[in-house]
C-alpha cells in the first residue's frame, strides 16, 4: 500500500479491518492499538521554536562535553543568581560553546547587551548561538571584546595589574568540525547570485567586535553582572581579573562541574575581601511522571 501511494491513515484503517481481534478489545486497548500503528505508519512531527531549555537538553543528551556538562537546571540557576533582566549589560566568559551566550541573549529579549570576553587573541567558539535563530535586533546586541581591551584605560595602559594573570591561564577550546569546501561549479554559481540582503546591507552577526563607544561606557559605569562558565580554566584566576569590571554591588555567578575549583575560588575571595554574601549551590533535578487514574464506585 505504501508503494501504491496510500496514506498512513488508510493503512491503519486497512489493518483494523483485517484484524480478527480488534472488535474484541476494550476501548482502551483499541485506542492503544491505533496509537501504536500511527507511530509506525503515520508519524507526526511537531516543529517548535528553539529555546534555551530545548537546546540545552538536546546537547546534554547527545554532546554533554561540548557544553561543559551544563544541565538545564544549572543554567536556569546561573541566570537567576546573576539577575539577568531587561536592559542589563552582562559580561560573560562563555567556554561552553555559546550556550550561555544564547541563553542570556534570549532572556534580555533584544535589550541591553551581552559582552563575551576571552583571553588572548582568539575568542572562544560560540557556534551554538546560531541554533537559537535570533533576529537581527538580538544578534547585534551580542558582542565580543578581548580581556585586555576591557582592562585598559583611555590611554591604552593597563587599568589593573591582575590583567597580566591572563597569560598564565591555560585554555583548551572546543574543536569545531571543518565544513566541506564547495566545488568549482558551486563556487562559480555562488559568485553570480546577488541576494536581496547584499543590496540592503550586511545583516548583523552575533559575536561582532564591541564598539569603542560601548567599551568606554563599560569602563566608566561597569557591567550589570558577571557570569563565568569556563570548565577548562581556573575560576580564581578569571574572577580576580573580571570582578573590577562590574559595577558596585553587582552580582556574579560562576559555573563549574566540580566542587573543588569553586571552593578554592570562594576561599580566596573571602580572604581577599573582594566579595560578600557568597554561597556554593548544587542544583538537583528529578523528573516526575504524573499518572491520571479513574476510580469507579461499586
Amino acid at each position: 500500500m505504501r508503494r501504491q501511494g496510500a496514506k498512513g491513515d488508510e493503512i491503519i484503517e486497512a489493518l483494523i479491518a483485517n484484524s480478527a481481534t480488534f472488535e474484541k478489545k476494550t476501548a482502551f486497548s483499541q485506542e492503544k492499538y491505533r496509537i501504536k500503528k500511527q507511530k509506525k505508519y503515520a508519524p507526526r512531527v511537531l516543529l517548535r521554536r528553539p529555546s534555551a531549555r530545548s537546546i540545552c537538553e538536546a546537547y546534554f543528551k547527545k554532546y554533554p562535553n561540548r557544553i561543559g556538562f551544563l544541565r538545564v537546571d544549572a543554567l536556569s540557576l546561573l541566570l537567576s543568581l546573576a539577575n539577568v533582566s531587561a536592559n542589563s549589560d552582562i559580561l560573560l566568559v562563555d567556554m561552553v560553546g555559546g550556550l550561555l551566550t544564547g541563553a542570556v541573549a534570549e532572556r534580555l529579549g533584544g535589550t541591553g547587551c551581552v559582552c563575551n570576553t576571552y583571553l588572548g587573541s582568539t575568542p572562544s567558539p560560540v557556534e551554538i548561538v546560531r541554533t537559537f535563530n535570533f533576529n537581527n535586533e538580538i544578534c547585534k546586541r551580542i558582542v565580543r571584546a578581548p580581556l585586555h581591551d576591557l582592562c585598559s584605560d583611555q590611554t591604552g595602559t593597563k587599568k589593573i595589574d591582575s590583567c597580566n594573570a591572563e597569560l598564565n591561564v591555560q585554555i583548551s577550546t572546543i574543536s569545531i568540525e571543518e565544513m566541506p569546501l564547495p566545488s568549482k561549479h558551486e563556487a562559480a554559481d555562488s559568485q553570480t547570485i546577488v541576494s536581496p540582503q547584499s543590496k540592503m546591507g550586511k545583516a548583523p552577526k552575533a559575536g561582532e567586535k564591541a564598539s569603542e563607544e560601548a567599551l568606554k561606557s563599560w569602563k566608566e559605569n561597569g557591567f550589570s553582572s558577571l557570569i563565568i562558565a569556563a570548565p577548562d580554566a581556573d575560576a580564581w584566576n578569571l574572577v580576580k581579573v573580571l570582578l573590577p569590571l562590574i559595577s558596585y554591588s553587582a552580582p556574579f555567578a560562576i559555573y563549574h562541574q566540580y566542587l573543588q575549583p569553586l571552593a578554592t575560588c570562594m576561599h580566596n575571595l573571602q580572604q581577599s575581601k573582594m566579595a560578600i554574601g557568597m554561597q556554593i549551590s548544587e542544583p538537583w533535578l528529578r523528573e516526575y511522571q504524573f499518572q491520571v487514574r479513574n476510580f469507579w464506585e461499586k
